[in-house]
Protein backbone atom coordinates (compact mmCIF):
# COMPACT_ATOMS: atom_id res chain seq x y z
CA UNK A 1 0.00 0.00 0.00
CA UNK A 2 1.39 3.35 -0.77
CA UNK A 3 0.56 6.25 1.02
CA UNK A 4 0.95 10.06 -0.03
CA UNK A 5 1.47 12.05 2.55
CA UNK A 6 1.66 16.38 2.85
CA UNK A 7 2.21 19.19 5.08
CA UNK A 8 2.67 22.76 5.05
CA UNK A 9 3.61 24.03 1.78
CA UNK A 10 1.72 23.97 -1.59
CA UNK A 11 4.06 21.31 -3.16
CA UNK A 12 3.93 22.10 -7.42
CA UNK A 13 5.10 18.24 -7.61
CA UNK A 14 1.70 17.65 -6.21
CA UNK A 15 -0.18 20.89 -7.08
CA UNK A 16 0.25 20.01 -10.92
CA UNK A 17 -1.65 18.84 -14.07
CA UNK A 18 0.67 15.49 -13.81
CA UNK A 19 -0.65 14.32 -10.59
CA UNK A 20 -2.97 12.00 -11.47
CA UNK A 21 0.36 10.09 -14.07
CA UNK A 22 3.04 10.99 -10.78
CA UNK A 23 0.79 9.22 -8.24
CA UNK A 24 -1.31 6.64 -10.21
CA UNK A 25 -0.40 3.75 -7.83
CA UNK A 26 -1.23 5.72 -4.60
CA UNK A 27 -3.84 4.47 -1.89
CA UNK A 28 -4.28 6.76 0.46
CA UNK A 29 -3.55 10.13 1.31
CA UNK A 30 -2.54 11.46 4.89
CA UNK A 31 -2.65 15.48 5.23
CA UNK A 32 0.00 16.36 8.44
CA UNK A 33 -1.07 20.47 8.48
CA UNK A 34 -0.96 23.45 7.28
CA UNK A 35 -2.21 23.05 4.32
CA UNK A 36 -4.91 25.11 2.30
CA UNK A 37 -8.54 23.27 2.31
CA UNK A 38 -8.82 23.82 -1.47
CA UNK A 39 -5.20 22.18 -2.19
CA UNK A 40 -6.51 18.76 0.17
CA UNK A 41 -9.94 19.26 -2.45
CA UNK A 42 -7.87 19.17 -5.31
CA UNK A 43 -5.81 16.55 -4.48
CA UNK A 44 -8.92 14.25 -3.61
CA UNK A 45 -10.77 15.37 -7.21
CA UNK A 46 -7.66 14.15 -9.04
CA UNK A 47 -6.67 11.10 -7.19
CA UNK A 48 -9.68 10.06 -6.34
CA UNK A 49 -8.67 8.38 -3.42
CA UNK A 50 -9.51 9.14 0.81
CA UNK A 51 -7.58 11.56 2.19
CA UNK A 52 -7.37 12.23 6.55
CA UNK A 53 -6.19 15.19 7.75
CA UNK A 54 -5.36 16.92 10.63
CA UNK A 55 -4.55 21.27 11.19
CA UNK A 56 -1.57 22.58 12.44
CA UNK A 57 -1.29 26.32 13.89
CA UNK A 58 -2.18 27.66 10.38
CA UNK A 59 -4.59 27.91 7.37
CA UNK A 60 -7.31 27.38 9.99
CA UNK A 61 -10.28 28.80 8.39
CA UNK A 62 -12.04 26.16 8.47
CA UNK A 63 -10.98 24.82 11.82
CA UNK A 64 -14.36 25.18 13.63
CA UNK A 65 -16.08 23.84 10.62
CA UNK A 66 -14.80 20.45 11.91
CA UNK A 67 -13.94 21.21 15.56
CA UNK A 68 -16.95 22.71 17.35
CA UNK A 69 -14.22 24.23 20.09
CA UNK A 70 -13.37 26.77 17.94
CA UNK A 71 -16.63 26.91 16.07
CA UNK A 72 -17.13 30.52 17.03
CA UNK A 73 -13.60 31.31 16.37
CA UNK A 74 -12.87 30.27 12.99
CA UNK A 75 -16.14 29.37 10.78
CA UNK A 76 -19.46 28.36 12.18
CA UNK A 77 -20.06 24.79 11.51
CA UNK A 78 -22.98 25.25 9.21
CA UNK A 79 -19.98 25.39 6.67
CA UNK A 80 -19.61 21.97 7.51
CA UNK A 81 -20.47 20.35 4.38
CA UNK A 82 -17.28 22.30 3.16
CA UNK A 83 -15.20 19.09 3.21
CA UNK A 84 -13.39 19.25 0.28
CA UNK A 85 -13.70 15.34 0.29
CA UNK A 86 -11.31 15.19 2.71
CA UNK A 87 -11.65 13.49 6.45
CA UNK A 88 -10.98 15.10 9.87
CA UNK A 89 -8.90 13.08 12.23
CA UNK A 90 -7.84 15.73 14.65
CA UNK A 91 -7.85 14.04 18.13
CA UNK A 92 -9.89 11.04 17.04
CA UNK A 93 -8.94 7.00 16.15
CA UNK A 94 -10.76 5.94 12.93
CA UNK A 95 -10.59 2.56 11.31
CA UNK A 96 -10.04 2.04 7.47
CA UNK A 97 -11.41 -1.46 6.93
CA UNK A 98 -11.18 -1.22 3.32
CA UNK A 99 -7.10 -0.57 3.78
CA UNK A 100 -7.33 -2.43 7.66
CA UNK A 101 -5.26 0.74 8.98
CA UNK A 102 -6.01 1.88 12.28
CA UNK A 103 -4.78 5.51 11.75
CA UNK A 104 -5.02 8.44 15.05
CA UNK A 105 -4.83 12.48 14.57
CA UNK A 106 -3.25 14.61 16.85
CA UNK A 107 -2.97 18.34 15.67
CA UNK A 108 -1.97 21.58 16.52
CA UNK A 109 1.43 22.53 18.07
CA UNK A 110 2.63 23.68 21.23
CA UNK A 111 1.44 26.56 23.05
CA UNK A 112 3.40 30.05 22.00
CA UNK A 113 0.20 32.82 21.61
CA UNK A 114 -3.00 33.27 21.81
CA UNK A 115 -4.28 31.92 18.41
CA UNK A 116 -6.38 28.60 18.11
CA UNK A 117 -5.18 24.88 17.79
CA UNK A 118 -1.99 25.39 20.22
CA UNK A 119 -2.00 23.12 23.33
CA UNK A 120 0.26 22.89 26.44
CA UNK A 121 1.81 19.72 27.19
CA UNK A 122 -0.84 18.69 29.90
CA UNK A 123 -3.58 19.43 27.31
CA UNK A 124 -1.88 17.33 24.96
CA UNK A 125 -1.95 14.29 26.97
CA UNK A 126 -5.50 15.12 28.13
CA UNK A 127 -6.29 14.80 24.59
CA UNK A 128 -4.50 11.16 24.33
CA UNK A 129 -6.23 10.00 27.35
CA UNK A 130 -9.58 10.55 25.91
CA UNK A 131 -8.79 8.47 23.77
CA UNK A 132 -7.64 5.65 25.43
CA UNK A 133 -11.29 3.61 25.25
CA UNK A 134 -10.91 3.71 21.40
CA UNK A 135 -7.71 2.57 21.37
CA UNK A 136 -8.30 -0.48 23.88
CA UNK A 137 -11.37 -1.34 21.41
CA UNK A 138 -8.41 -1.67 18.75
CA UNK A 139 -5.75 -3.68 21.08
CA UNK A 140 -8.75 -6.14 22.08
CA UNK A 141 -10.65 -6.69 18.81
CA UNK A 142 -8.24 -6.34 16.59
CA UNK A 143 -4.73 -7.21 17.75
CA UNK A 144 -3.30 -3.71 18.02
CA UNK A 145 -3.48 -0.34 19.42
CA UNK A 146 -2.76 1.94 16.32
CA UNK A 147 -0.76 1.69 13.04
CA UNK A 148 -0.11 5.27 12.38
CA UNK A 149 -0.17 8.17 14.42
CA UNK A 150 -0.63 11.32 12.63
CA UNK A 151 0.10 14.71 14.20
CA UNK A 152 1.14 18.07 13.11
CA UNK A 153 3.70 18.86 15.58
CA UNK A 154 7.09 16.78 16.11
CA UNK A 155 7.74 14.66 19.31
CA UNK A 156 10.17 16.50 21.62
CA UNK A 157 13.78 15.84 20.71
CA UNK A 158 12.82 14.42 17.34
CA UNK A 159 12.89 16.55 14.31
CA UNK A 160 11.98 19.75 16.59
CA UNK A 161 13.50 22.56 16.98
CA UNK A 162 13.78 24.63 20.00
CA UNK A 163 12.40 28.18 19.34
CA UNK A 164 8.82 28.20 21.49
CA UNK A 165 6.26 27.76 18.00
CA UNK A 166 8.41 24.56 16.92
CA UNK A 167 9.00 22.40 20.17
CA UNK A 168 7.74 19.14 20.31
CA UNK A 169 5.74 16.80 22.50
CA UNK A 170 6.93 14.66 25.34
CA UNK A 171 3.56 13.11 25.37
CA UNK A 172 4.14 12.13 21.46
CA UNK A 173 7.66 10.12 23.00
CA UNK A 174 5.06 8.73 25.67
CA UNK A 175 2.65 7.76 23.37
CA UNK A 176 5.09 6.05 21.27
CA UNK A 177 6.63 3.95 24.40
CA UNK A 178 3.40 2.86 24.92
CA UNK A 179 1.11 2.06 22.24
CA UNK A 180 4.29 1.35 19.45
CA UNK A 181 2.36 2.58 16.13
CA UNK A 182 4.44 1.42 13.36
CA UNK A 183 4.56 5.08 12.20
CA UNK A 184 4.48 8.68 13.66
CA UNK A 185 4.14 10.93 10.49
CA UNK A 186 4.43 14.91 11.46
CA UNK A 187 4.94 17.91 9.81
CA UNK A 188 5.50 21.54 11.15
CA UNK A 189 9.35 21.38 11.10
CA UNK A 190 9.83 22.86 7.49
CA UNK A 191 12.95 20.84 5.93
CA UNK A 192 15.36 23.40 3.74
CA UNK A 193 18.06 21.36 3.48
CA UNK A 194 18.07 17.98 1.82
CA UNK A 195 20.63 16.75 4.63
CA UNK A 196 18.37 17.85 7.25
CA UNK A 197 17.01 14.77 9.23
CA UNK A 198 13.66 13.38 8.76
CA UNK A 199 13.67 9.87 9.12
CA UNK A 200 14.10 8.88 13.10
CA UNK A 201 13.47 4.91 14.63
CA UNK A 202 12.39 5.73 18.19
CA UNK A 203 11.64 2.32 19.95
CA UNK A 204 9.23 0.35 17.63
CA UNK A 205 8.00 3.78 16.20
CA UNK A 206 9.46 4.86 12.87
CA UNK A 207 8.99 8.81 12.88
CA UNK A 208 8.89 10.51 9.48
CA UNK A 209 8.80 14.12 8.55
CA UNK A 210 6.29 14.63 5.96
CA UNK A 211 7.53 18.22 4.62
CA UNK A 212 6.23 19.10 1.12
CA UNK A 213 5.16 15.61 0.38
CA UNK A 214 6.63 11.56 0.89
CA UNK A 215 5.63 8.43 -0.31
CA UNK A 216 4.93 6.01 2.75
CA UNK A 217 4.86 2.39 1.37
CA UNK A 218 3.22 0.59 4.15
CA UNK A 219 3.29 -3.28 4.03
CA UNK A 220 0.76 -5.72 5.76
CA UNK A 221 3.41 -7.01 8.02
CA UNK A 222 4.56 -3.38 8.88
CA UNK A 223 1.91 -3.64 12.08
CA UNK A 224 3.16 -3.75 15.51
CA UNK A 225 1.22 -5.97 17.95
Amino acid sequence: MKILCIADHVDPIVYSNAIKERFKDIDLVLSAGDLPMDYLGFVVSCLNKPLYFVFGNHNLKYLGAFNKRFEHSIIQRDNLFKTFGSTYIGFKVIYDKKRDLIIMGLGGCRKYNSQPNQYTEFEMYMHIIKLFPRLLFNRIFRGRWVDILLTHAAPRKIHDKEDPCHIGFNSFRWFMRKFSPKYLLHGHIHLYNKNEKKITDYFKTRVINVYDHYILEYKKEDKNG
